[in-house]
């Protein structure tokens, strides 16, 4: 059965997209940590990270590098935390989470629970963001 990412990526269930390449693609988190909280995702299913190949993993960080800088002018924040968990939906997954504080990556904390115009608006700032670079 294809994860809930893969249904995104064949666009049969809809995603707040920031970036998409061949092998990537970026969406926000629906249920957030903070506002920006973005999920960077390989288009191939794979479960673990460390499963990935060294050169599909380096490809995985290197298309997260530039949403990070998009996502430090857009959020106001000290740095964009990285966080794998792995543990919640099988295909990797990077959490790239603005952060003021090491509350703001604290997973079990209470999500955010944005309305889709809030996460359609924070889509396009990434986007024009990235587009700026």
């Amino acid at each position: 059965m294809a994860s809930i990412f893969t249904r995104i990526i064949h666009r049969e269930i809809p995603g707040y997209i920031v970036a998409e390449d061949e092998r990537h693609i970026a969406i926000l988190d629906i249920m957030p940590l903070v506002m920006g909280h973005v999920l960077v995702i390989p288009k191939h299913e794979q479960d673990y990270l460390f499963d990935l190949t060294e050169g599909a993993l380096a490809e995985l960080m290197m298309f997260a590098k530039p949403i990070a800088k998009a996502l430090e002018k857009v959020v106001p924040c000290k740095r964009i935390g990285v966080s794998v968990i792995g543990l919640e939906v099988p295909h990797v997954h990077v959490h790239l989470v603005p952060m003021n504080s090491a509350d703001d990556v604290n997973f079990t904390r209470p999500k955010l629970k944005p309305s889709p115009l809030e996460l359609s608006l924070m889509a396009d700032k990434v986007k024009t963001a990235l587009a700026a670079q």
